[in-house]
Order: C-alpha cells, then structure tokens, then sequence
C-alpha cells in the first residue's frame, strides 16, 4: 500500500541526518499551520508543501550550515508574475526572489526560524493566495 504523503514525509524526517533537523521540522510545523488545506509529501528528496495537489514550497537540503525553502510555481511554468516584476511585493522581506516566479528563503539557526515565525507564515499564506489565483 502506497504511504500517504503525510506518512512519506514522516519516514523521510525520521532518517533525516541534518544539523538543523529541529529547525527543519519547526519550520514545517510554520508551514503546515499557515493554511489548514496545505499537504505535504516527498518530491525531489525533499519534503514538498502542496496546494490543490500543486507543489508550492520544497525544502533544500544542499549546501552546509543552513537550509533553504524555495517558492515556486509547480512543474509547470505560470504566467503569475505581478507589474512589479516578481509575483508581488513581499513585505516581509524574507523572500530572495530568483526568478519572477520563484524565490528562496534561507535559514541558518533556531532563532533565524523564531525570529521569523510570524513572517514566513504570513508569506505561506500570500504565496498560495498569489498562486492559485488563476
């Protein structure tokens, strides 16, 4: 029997060999509270947060001493980008836009994840909103 994505990201965590581990699953539990029809599973080795079945933040795992969640727009490329060049204005500041339609936030330790709590489920939320809006 095929796990749940749920159950897949479980299993993924539970082997998970990270120095941020904690801060990993702190920062899924932000994500997983932003919006109560958020889902996850495992794409790309990594745990993946879904909307409507569309994949729309992914943790990366790559590089030492900190992790990374990129915001995209699923496999398929959109059309979503707002006048200003990227899909809107994030206000929190938090995003580092890459492309119009995809950014990356980075985190280093336990208080960059605390200090930031409020904020990354505010751009959760606006991400989604922005996303699915087609």
């Amino acid at each position: 029997m095929k796990k749940s994505g749920h159950e897949q990201v479980v299993e993924f965590l539970n082997h998970l060999e990270h120095p941020l581990k904690k801060e990993i699953e702190e920062v899924r539990n932000i994500i997983l509270g932003a919006n109560e029809f958020i889902t996850e599973h495992i794409k790309w080795n990594a745990p993946s947060f879904c909307f409507n079945n569309e994949d729309r933040v992914t943790f990366n795992f790559q590089g030492k001493g900190f992790f990374r969640l990129v915001f995209h727009c699923g496999a398929k490329k959109n059309e979503h980008a707002g006048g200003n060049g990227t899909l809107f204005e994030d206000t929190t500041g938090l995003l580092e836009w890459v492309t119009a339609d995809r950014a990356i936030i980075k985190f280093t330790d336990r208080s960059d994840v605390e200090a930031n709590r409020e904020k990354l489920a505010a751009v959760v939320t606006k991400w989604i909103e922005v996303t699915s809006s087609k």
